[in-house]
């Protein structure tokens, strides 16, 4: 059972904090309070269906975000890495570490049991690398997978459990030192307007903040800036995420990733139809969060140019909150 210390965390999570913070750089585990302009390597590790989290893909990704210009790269720790190891790799490519994404169903195929250990792990790791908050996101429903952004299948017994679930896990999270930031994703069980204020009505600003994601509120049926102006208070991450028009009106009844494979499902930022100046305006005057360029499919073929082209568009799409 862990031990808590004055600052909150346990003795395990303090101690990693405070052996990794001696081997930063001065000032890196500092508060942040201008964003700074990061990169999810998603379409590198995951392609055609598969997932390849090995070393070879992430150093790929990480050579290309640091010649692009990234600084900051979402903390995403592989299995049997420790976080000082993780810093330590990634600074060698001039990066450091951003926002990450804790991810659970949150539904009846959970042990919540287990998923507070793993919950608990997570933090000990993002806290280690001097991260203050988390995203927290619900992924995946089979039947929303099959009909994505619409709401298949609810079952309000699933729904109620996950809301339960979702508020234990961001209160593990809490005590271990990381804000819970609520990131709705198509496919999840909190996916369409009324399930996503339900989960943050229900649990509130307590126990939950607001990290959205642009193109998946966009997908399903939301305006992106609307939903952040009416949680500009919780607002802690956001990813910036675009999207084409092309399946926006959910007629064609293709899977989430039959509509991905087509190249024109997400859009590099400023491509497609999220109005990003609204965006940015919604966003709370003392905003202190990173902005998460998100691209899980490029429409273009080169990752490394869907990147930069994302990179490029960010100096000036951008440049209200980063300048």
């Amino acid at each position: 059972m862990p031990v808590w210390t004055s600052s909150g965390l346990s003795d395990e999570t303090q101690a990693g904090r405070e052996e990794l913070m001696t081997q930063m750089p001065p000032g890196a585990g500092s508060p942040r309070r201008t964003p700074r302009i990061a990169a999810n390597p998603i379409p590198y590790w995951y392609r055609d269906g598969k997932a390849d989290k090995s070393k070879e893909v992430f150093d790929q990704a990480f050579a290309d975000f640091a010649d692009i210009g990234f600084t900051a790269v979402k903390a995403d720790v592989p299995e049997g890495m420790s976080a000082t190891e993780y810093a330590d790799w990634i600074s060698s490519y001039g990066l450091a570490p951003s926002l990450s994404l804790f991810s659970s169903p949150f539904d009846e195929t959970i042990d919540i049991a287990d998923e507070v250990e793993r919950a608990k792990r997570f933090a000990a790791d993002q806290v280690a690398l001097g991260l203050d908050r988390t995203m927290v996101s619900s992924m995946a429903i089979p039947a929303r997978m099959v009909q994505p952004a619409v709401g298949a299948d609810f079952d309000k017994d699933r729904f109620a459990l996950a809301v339960e679930n979702c508020g234990i896990i961001c209160q593990v999270l809490q005590g271990e030192g990381l804000r819970p930031l609520h990131h709705s994703h198509v496919g999840g069980v909190f996916e369409i307007e009324d399930e996503i204020v339900q989960l943050l009505d229900t649990l509130g600003p307590d126990i939950i903040g607001v990290g959205p994601d642009t193109g998946h509120l966009q997908w399903a049926g939301l305006d992106p800036a609307a939903f952040i102006r009416r949680y500009a208070d919780r607002i802690g991450g956001i990813h910036i995420k675009d999207c084409f028009p092309d399946y926006l009106d959910h007629t064609d009844e293709r899977s989430y990733h039959g509509l991905a494979e087509t190249k024109r499902l997400w859009a590099e930022p400023g491509r497609g139809v999220v109005d990003f100046d609204a965006v940015l305006r919604a966003l709370p005057a003392d905003y202190d969060g990173d902005l998460m360029i998100e691209i899980d499919e490029p429409s273009v073929e080169s990752r490394y140019e869907s990147h930069r082209i994302a990179f490029e568009w960010a100096q000036h799409g951008l440049a209200p909150l980063t300048a």
